[in-house]
């Protein structure tokens, strides 16, 4: 008995796996091979869209516009466009291919979802009268594949599945999101106000500098990674597309919890920052435009840095090849180095006082040693720092550049002075014992 209800079970599934080929080969379209080129729902180039209209279901179409080469939405709000999304969208027209057809003439769009399409997308090329459209229905069973059809014809095909995220774009998907426009290479000052602290960040040649709350190198690459954040930065939301100053307190940003000012001669762009939209975002403004949106909370948080964030972590400037002369005092007493070149043409280091040549290895052991210290934090001028370690004067870029960093030690803590700078950098002492170990080996 047990047998014989297996047997019906295997017939069960072997006459169900028959219907469902002989089903699917009915619905394949008559002579098409699945090798072929497939054939392109539209016979359009990407270059030649003019106008794009994309309508989701119980929702007005967001239309694009190309104007002198640049797409712009225009229903239902009026807006620059993302460029990339709106390029992708005419690319995606222009290249959509029928997976295969399925229905030639069918009875009932229901079957297929395109009874009401849940999404339409439409185009205008250059010459064309009015708007070619796609209708989109129901994925299929596997989900790999989307049921669609053009409004003027009957047969409905299959799509690829994942094109659907690419069609059913919102306004807001669609629409530039930068929270601020500037060219980063001319902007030359950075001021930050985040409560009662300020910042003023400004460009020296290739290099930044901070000029507020103190007169201190500042570390490049961190003010360029900041100008960088704010130049690529996106809204999350929008909260208001024109809010005059009355509406402003609701998102507090008439009394901003930051304001960033960024300054190219003259010309000034500026982000206000307000209060907490939801977990994870804030609400900000552009103040040279009336709407209100959301920014992440992480770029918030990297504007609220203290001006010590924006310091150089590398105690020294040289490195290793760049260095040409080398002085360090300690103990009541000096050594220096030079680098010379030799009858060869090659350079070398040499020890100036008392004369003598010095081991290239262990000369380059002591430079990377040195050069390569960096510091844990930025104490304060006045803050205790012990007693002097040692004093190093280097001569550097083809004796271009030069600086002086004088070590102190307190504990476990070691401090670096730069002349010229306040404060001091701390980091483990044990570091630079290493460094003058290296020097010592070279005696």
């Amino acid at each position: 008995m047990r047998g014989f209800r297996s047997t019906l079970i295997l017939l069960a599934v072997f006459l169900g796996l028959v219907g469902y080929i002989y089903f699917y080969e009915s619905k394949r379209a008559p002579g098409v091979d699945e090798g072929e080129t497939k054939q392109k729902v539209f016979t359009v180039d990407s270059d030649k869209i003019e106008e794009i209209s994309v309508k989701a279901t119980a929702a007005d179409p967001t239309v694009l516009e190309k104007v002198d080469n640049a797409w712009r939405i225009t229903a239902p709000v009026t807006a620059p466009a993302d460029q990339n999304e709106a390029t992708g969208l005419a690319t995606n027209l222009a290249t959509l291919e029928i997976q295969r057809v399925v229905d030639e003439a069918p009875t009932d769009l229901g079957q297929y979802g395109l009874a009401s399409p849940h999404l339409e997308v439409g185009f205008r090329a250059a010459g064309d009268a009015s708007l070619r459209t796609v209708q989109f229905g129901d994925k299929t069973a596997t989900g790999a594949d989307l049921y669609a059809k053009l409004p003027s014809e009957t047969r409905v095909f299959l799509i690829s599945a994942y094109l659907e995220s690419t069609f059913n774009r919102s306004a807001f998907d669609l629409r530039d999101k930068t929270i601020l426009k500037f060219e980063r290479d001319k902007i030359d000052k950075v001021e930050i106000s985040a409560g009662k602290t300020g910042i003023t960040l400004a460009r020296q040649g290739t290099d930044w500098r901070l000029t507020a709350p103190l007169d201190a190198r500042a570390d490049t690459m961190s003010v360029d990674g900041l100008i960088g954040r704010l130049q690529v930065g996106q809204m999350k939301a929008i909260a208001a597309s024109d809010a005059d100053a009355g509406a402003l307190a609701q998102y507090g940003l008439d009394r901003p919890s930051v304001t960033v000012n960024l300054l190219a001669a003259s010309a000034r762009v500026t982000l206000d920052i307000g209060k907490e939209a939801d977990p994870g975002s804030f609400y900000a403004r552009d103040t040279s435009r009336g709407m209100v949106f959301t920014i992440e909370t992480s770029l918030v948080d990297d504007l609220k840095k203290d001006a010590a964030s924006y310091r150089p972590k590398d105690i020294f400037e040289f490195r290793p090849f760049s260095a040409s002369k080398i002085q360090v005092a300690r103990d009541g007493s000096s050594v220096s180095f030079e680098k010379v070149k030799k009858d060869d043409g090659t350079e070398a280091w040499r020890r100036i006082d008392p004369a003598g040549d010095v081991d290239t290895t262990k000369m380059d052991a002591f430079l990377s040693s040195l050069s390569g210290l960096s510091i844990d934090t930025y104490v304060a001028a006045g803050t205790p720092t012990g007693n002097p370690v040692a004093e190093v004067f280097v001569t550097f870029d083809d004796g271009q550049k030069q600086e002086r960093v004088t070590f102190s030690r307190l504990g476990d803590d070691a401090f670096a002075s730069r002349t010229g700078e306040p404060g001091a950098g701390k980091f483990a002492a044990s570091r630079i014992e290493e460094a003058l170990k290296a020097l010592d080996a070279l005696k």
